[in-house]
C-alpha cells in the first residue's frame, strides 16, 4: 500500500471517530492527517510527511480551542429555555406566603398539578399573573408579568 493510502484511510478512521464522538477535534486531525496524505502524493519524505501532518492538525486543533465552537459554554440549565420548556410560561398565583426572611412562596396549579412557587427577590408579591423564569427541582422561579 502506498504512503499516501494510509494517510487517507487514517483520515476516514478519524471522520468516522469524529461522527461517533461528537466534537470537532478529531475532525481537525483528520485535517492534519489529510495534508500529510496530499505530503505523501507530492512524493516528500515520510519525515517531511510526519511534521507536516502534526503542524497542520496541531495548528487546527489550537485554531478551532480559540474559536467559541471549541469552548464549552457552562450554561444554568434551570434557566435555560432550550431544556425547560416552561420557561417564559405565564402562571397564576393567588395568594403569597411572605417568611420571615423575606422570601415569598406560594403554591399554584401548573400543567394539571400543585407546584411549589418562589418569587424572584426583585418581584412583587401581588396575586396575578407571573412568568416563570426558572426550575429549581419541583420549584418554580417567578417574576411580575410586567417585569
Amino acid at each position: 500500500m502506498n504512503d499516501w493510502m494510509i494517510w487517507f484511510v487514517l483520515t476516514g478512521a478519524a471522520l468516522i471517530a469524529e461522527i461517533f464522538s461528537g466534537t470537532f477535534y478529531l475532525l481537525m486531525l483528520a485535517i492534519g492527517l489529510s495534508a500529510g496524505g496530499l505530503a505523501a502524493l507530492a512524493g516528500l519524505s515520510n519525515a517531511v510527511q510526519l511534521v507536516i501532518a502534526a503542524i497542520i492538525g496541531i495548528g487546527a486543533t489550537v485554531a478551532l480551542r480559540r474559536n467559541k465552537l471549541g469552548k464549552q459554554e457552562k450554561r444554568d440549565t434551570s434557566r435555560d429555555p432550550n431544556v425547560n420548556l416552561d420557561i417564559g410560561h405565564a402562571i397564576e398565583i393567588q395568594d403569597w406566603h411572605t417568611h420571615s426572611d423575606r422570601t415569598h412562596t406560594a403554591r399554584a396549579m401548573y400543567r394539571g398539578a400543585m407546584w411549589d412557587v418562589q418569587l424572584e427577590h426583585s418581584s412583587q408579591p401581588d396575586a396575578g399573573i407571573f412568568t416563570i423564569i426558572e426550575i429549581r427541582g419541583s420549584t418554580l422561579i417567578v417574576k411580575n408579568k410586567s417585569s
